[in-house]
């Protein structure tokens, strides 16, 4: 799902829609951002970030406190969806999962028709948009997925994978952060 937790804030608040909003603590008692809207993106607010430096990125920033609540209902009702397809569906969080659509139950040959599909009926159903990556695996699926967000969908095909991996940069790669990022382009 795209910034899953401020999309459904901006969703069911109309105020919100086209303005910058992080989802998370307060600013004042060391408060963290748990989602930013792709808005609040654009000034480089993103989460795990201090809710005071988002604030100081981004002065017009809205703060949400967070509706866990709401948001796992929302993911129960987008796993639904997924499970509908396939019963190989493993979570990763309320907002990520890998689906395994090789037999899915719309009987389509192509993981592309059922990651359209899937998106499409997700638009639909809730009024939020998701990315999915399609690939030969959940490595490849994951940084795929992440390729062209929001509402993105990236297809790597098996006979892609050798030229898509030598021309990604490192930090690229799901769990390489800036710090093992700079220590694996000095090496």
């Amino acid at each position: 799902m795209d910034a899953f937790y401020a999309s459904v804030e901006q969703r069911d608040n109309p105020d919100l829609r086209g303005q910058p909003v992080a989802v998370g603590g307060d600013a004042g008692k060391r408060g963290v951002v748990a989602a930013a809207s792709y808005e609040a993106r654009k000034f480089g607010v993103r989460s795990a970030i201090p809710m005071a430096r988002a604030k100081r990125l981004c002065p017009s920033l809205v703060i949400v406190r967070p509706d866990f609540t709401k948001y796992r209902a929302v993911s129960q009702q987008v796993f639904a969806m997924f499970r509908e397809v396939t019963p190989l569906v493993e979570p990763l969080s309320l907002d990520e999962a890998y689906l395994d659509v090789t037999d899915n139950a719309w009987g389509e040959p192509l993981g592309t028709t059922v990651a359209r599909r899937l998106k499409i009926q997700i638009q639909e159903r809730t009024g939020l948009t998701a990315s999915a990556g399609v690939a030969p695996n959940k490595f490849l699926a994951k940084i795929a997925s992440g390729w062209q967000k929001p509402d993105g969908l990236t297809v790597i095909a098996p006979e892609r994978v050798e030229t898509f991996l030598q021309s990604l940069p490192i930090d690229a790669l799901w769990g390489v952060g800036p710090v093992t990022a700079k220590k694996l382009r000095a090496r």
